[in-house]
């Protein structure tokens, strides 16, 4: 009898679940989808988050864009740190897509901005200083690469004339040096949309 109650039980169980299906990481990239072409930012976010959580099931392409939607929206709600983390894999993904290029270098030079502004505050003071410089350098170092893929896919004047200012400013003479080979070199593949 009691056998029979189980395999019941079990049996409507089944039958009830059989009609609720779970959405899929795919379901919700859809809906984020559409909270971003909709104008909904804090539901596109929320579905974002949700997401984050098991992005590695979504294809190679489509989390490529969508670490690119995430990253957008860390950017336009000036969290800095969360759109470089997600711009650095869109551009791992996407190495060739020159618009994460672009975000990338133009967050890391607002963080070395951020950054000259302490070292002009510590003049006085030579380790808080030095210290100050190295970090510049280093950020610096990192806004490079994005900018001059940027510059190479979407030529621009007055980006090169900065990217040339950096490389002087942190003293780096053989970067400057090498900088228009590189710019050829990299001119060869440039991609301006993604795609899943």
């Amino acid at each position: 009898m009691i056998r029979v109650r189980y395999i019941l039980v079990v049996a409507i169980l089944l039958l009830l679940c059989h009609g609720v299906k779970a959405q899929t990481v795919y379901d919700k990239y859809v809906d984020f989808n559409d909270a971003i072409v909709q104008h909904h930012p804090d539901k596109a976010m929320a579905l974002g988050l949700e997401i984050l959580n098991s992005s590695e099931k979504l294809p190679a392409k489509t989390q490529t864009k969508f670490y690119a939607f995430m990253a957008k929206m860390y950017e336009d709600n000036k969290q800095t740190d969360n759109a470089i983390k997600y711009y650095e894999l869109v551009v791992a993904g996407a190495p060739d897509y020159y618009i994460a290029h672009r975000a990338l270098g133009y967050l890391y030079l607002d963080k070395a901005n951020a950054i000259a502004a302490t070292i002009n505050q510590n003049t006085g003071n030579k380790a808080a200083y030095d210290k100050a410089v190295s970090g510049y350098t280093a950020v610096v170092r990192s806004a490079l690469p994005h900018l001059e893929k940027d510059e190479a896919c979407n030529p621009d004047g007055d980006e090169l004339a900065q990217i040339k200012r950096l490389y002087t400013k942190i003293n780096d003479k053989a970067g400057l040096s090498t900088l228009d080979a590189r710019l050829k070199q990299l001119a060869g593949k440039c991609v301006d949309l993604l795609t899943d």
